[in-house]
């Protein structure tokens, strides 16, 4: 039996995160992708979020760049600026 990876929660900061790790701005990623600029901008402030296939595609190429996404570290690092912030 194989294991299978987990797949990654593609919200604003895991799209964001994965576009700054290949290097492309918000238009190389959209033709990356087969999207438009714009939608990428939307997922990226959270306006809407990946479906269906997108969500496949962003995995195989999350995969395939290397890309590790720590939820971990991002509600870490949430936590301690609302702590700065106090």
């Amino acid at each position: 039996m194989t294991k299978s990876k987990p797949k990654l929660e593609w919200n604003a900061d895991s799209i964001k995160a994965l576009r700054r790790h290949m290097g492309l701005t918000q238009q190389k990623m959209s033709e990356e992708l087969g999207t438009r600029q714009q939608t990428i901008s939307e997922w990226e402030t959270g306006m809407y979020k990946p479906r269906g296939a997108t969500r496949t595609l962003l995995n195989i190429i999350a995969e395939r760049a290397g890309f590790v996404y720590r939820v971990e570290e991002e509600e870490e690092r949430n936590s301690k600026e609302a702590e700065d912030s106090d």
